[in-house]
């Protein structure tokens, strides 16, 4: 059985340039923000966009500040689960008979025969699709 709670996602637009991802992250680590996901991408003409779920959401926004960053919230699900096919086949199709529509999802397998998801979310479906999918 999987382990699905609802979280927190951050999203930040930087420029895109060489050491500002890295930049970014050690300001995150200096400040011992502990991160359960990541992940950056070009964004429009030279910017990236950065994702973030973090264990502690306060703790996050004050080091965010510090790194100069303007913050997007919203809710996503966090689901880490042992890994098989089709496991995030099986969520999605849970939440697609609950009539949910989902707006992105990252999954990755985390070794060790586990995965790790994060399912996005319109803000009006997270609360159902957490109920849908028993998160806690």
């Amino acid at each position: 059985m999987a382990e699905i709670r609802q979280v927190e996602h951050y999203t930040a637009s930087i420029a895109n340039k060489v050491g500002e991802g890295a930049r970014v992250l050690g300001t995150l680590r200096d400040a011992g923000v502990d991160l359960i996901a990541v992940w950056g991408y070009p964004y429009g003409k030279g910017r990236a966009q950065l994702e973030f779920i973090a264990k502690d959401g306060a703790a996050f926004v004050a080091a965010a500040k510090q790194a100069k960053l303007r913050l997007r919230k919203s809710t996503a699900l966090y689901i880490h689960g042992n890994d098989h096919p089709g496991a995030i086949a099986d969520i999605l199709a849970k939440l697609a008979g609950a009539r949910i529509n989902v707006a992105a999802v990252q999954a990755v397998c985390a070794g060790g025969g586990t995965y790790g998801a994060v399912v996005f979310l319109p803000p009006t479906a997270a609360r159902k699709a957490a109920s849908v999918l028993g998160a806690t």
